[in-house]
């Protein structure tokens, strides 16, 4: 007997290594030296989504076990956003890049924060007043020259800097961000592989915006330090009618065709975005080379930082809520009509927009719709800065339809989680193009229901509103259609109020999360 139970015990003992075993080869995954190069990374720098994409990624990508450095310029301006980098310190290690006709010296700064090594590259090009490209009077004419820097700086840090004690060295994967980066792709298959370095390194290029492509006239090649017969792949042609007159012939470099030529994979940030970029609409002239490269080129969706953006602790708005307790959110819906002046209304559909004021986000399609609109009884908030004739318009609506109407030109954060978020009803985005878009996200993550176009990020993240689908619960998070569709919105919420309800809440309960975004890159 006491044999049997012995090889009992034997046989269980076994059984549970055996699963343990099994477990840990689960948990087992590839890691990498994953280097991002970037014009922008917040908190350090940021003009849109690009600064949140390198600012945030990264540390969910590290806090999975992968070594990552963000490589970006140290810009100081000489405002309160210089604060930013009151703990970032000189890495002590200098180093002189070939390039732009000489020898040009650059510096390292360093800051480990959060499981990442956040590199800075310091020249004198950096530090002037202005956002990282360009001031008051249009984007900085050395544009080429500061992001050339990057690039060859963002090379050799990999190599040089001995980040907690010893470097990332050669067996990296690159990811290049946009054409201010996108030179990194075609200097290490120009300058590094041909002589036996990163032969084992990977680039892939992520295109947040393909409207910006780093082109400059062609007689620049040279100043980019690459070998003359890396000219083709920089190589780009305008066509006869984009020529300023009858003898120019038109020829340039693309900084981002080469890194579209070169980089080992290509992503956008989304999926309807990666199809978008390759259409003769949405290709800015590079379609029929991103269509060649269709097998490597896929889109991820951004993430949000879900702590930041919650509705059940967020600090900027008036009461907190749940997608199991909807109560606060009418309290926050009442606290901003208090704010703005506006007639205490909780039944009343309160729409909201928070954007650039131009073409590419609609805010024509606004400025039309708008006095139809108004007819109705419902309430309506902008915020927002950008061509001075909208600004205008907004201003002059409010005049018009005080009772309705709330036009506030400029940025607030507080303001912006407040009406894209906590309190109102509906989100306006009928954007002509959207890579992906965030406001959408917030929205969704706060019960307020999306009203958009449904182009690029925006037709993956908001699925269109079937009311008659789920055994008549309704399916879908928001309207993906933009005029009739607003209208169709406004119904439901004034007839529908449980269909209202059930569709808040399938909302707030999709997962757009930093983690989510990390496993699909990986």
């Amino acid at each position: 007997d006491n044999e049997a139970i012995d090889a009992e015990v034997v046989s269980t003992v076994t059984k549970v290594k055996d699963e343990e075993i099994k477990k840990e080869k689960i948990e087992t995954r590839v890691t990498y030296n994953i280097v991002f190069v970037t014009a922008e990374a917040a908190p350090y720098s940021k003009t849109g989504g690009l600064g949140d994409v390198c600012g945030s990624l990264p540390i969910e990508l590290a806090s999975r076990g992968h070594r990552v450095m963000v490589v970006s310029p140290r810009y100081l301006n000489g405002t309160s956003a210089d604060e930013n980098l009151a703990h970032v310190f000189d890495a002590n290690r200098r180093i002189k890049l070939q390039c732009f006709g000489g020898e040009q010296e650059i510096a390292f700064f360093h800051e480990y924060r959060e499981g990442v090594d956040w590199v800075f590259v310091d020249h004198p090009s950096y530090h002037r007043p202005g956002n990282p490209y360009g001031d008051s009077h249009g984007a900085f004419g050395d544009n080429q020259f500061r992001y050339t820097l990057l690039c060859h700086a963002a090379c050799e840090a990999p190599l040089v800097l001995p980040l907690g004690g010893y470097t990332y060295g050669e067996k990296c994967l690159f990811l290049v961000n946009d054409w201010h980066a996108g030179l990194v792709s075609v200097l290490l298959a120009a300058k590094y592989r041909p002589f036996g370095v990163y032969k084992d390194a990977r680039s892939i290029l992520v295109i947040h915006n393909l409207a910006h492509q780093g082109v400059e006239p062609a007689a620049t090649f040279k100043n980019l330090g690459l070998p003359s017969n890396w000219y083709g792949a920089l190589e780009w042609v305008f066509p006869t009618w984009a020529r300023t007159h009858a003898l120019d012939t038109g020829e340039a470099v693309n900084i981002l065709k080469g890194a579209i030529v070169t980089s080992d994979r290509i992503l956008t940030v989304s999926k309807g975005y990666a199809w978008e970029i390759t259409t003769v609409e949405g290709g800015y002239g590079l379609n029929q080379l991103l269509s060649s490269r269709r097998s490597v080129l896929t889109g991820i969706t951004n993430g949000i930082h879900i702590a930041e953006w919650d509705p059940s602790s967020d600090e900027h708005i008036a009461f907190h809520y749940s997608a199991a307790s909807l109560s606060g959110k009418v309290q926050c819906k009442t606290a901003l009509q208090q704010e703005l002046g506006f007639p205490i209304k909780p039944d009343c559909p309160l729409i909201g927009f928070i954007g650039r004021l131009d073409y590419q986000k609609g805010i024509d399609l606004i400025h039309w719709a708008i006095p139809e609109l108004m007819e109705d009884d419902l309430q309506f908030v902008m915020l927002g800065s950008g061509d001075p004739l909208y600004e205008d318009w907004m201003r002059s609506a409010e005049n018009t339809y005080r009772d309705k109407f709330r036009g506030w030109v400029g940025f607030s954060v507080p303001i912006s989680h407040r009406i894209t978020a906590g309190s109102c009803d509906i989100l306006l985005m009928p954007s002509r193009f959207e890579p992906c878009g965030l406001n959408q996200l917030y929205a969704m993550r706060y019960g307020t229901v999306p009203v958009v176009h449904a182009t690029g990020g925006l037709r993956d993240t908001v699925e269109n509103f079937n009311p008659y689908a789920g055994e008549g619960r309704g399916e879908g998070t928001g309207y993906a259609v933009f005029t009739v569709a607003l209208k169709t919105a406004i119904k439901t919420y004034r007839d529908h109020k449980s269909t209202w309800e059930g569709l808040m809440r399938r909302c707030m309960q999709k997962d757009f999360t930093w983690e989510n975004a990390a496993i699909q890159y990986e």
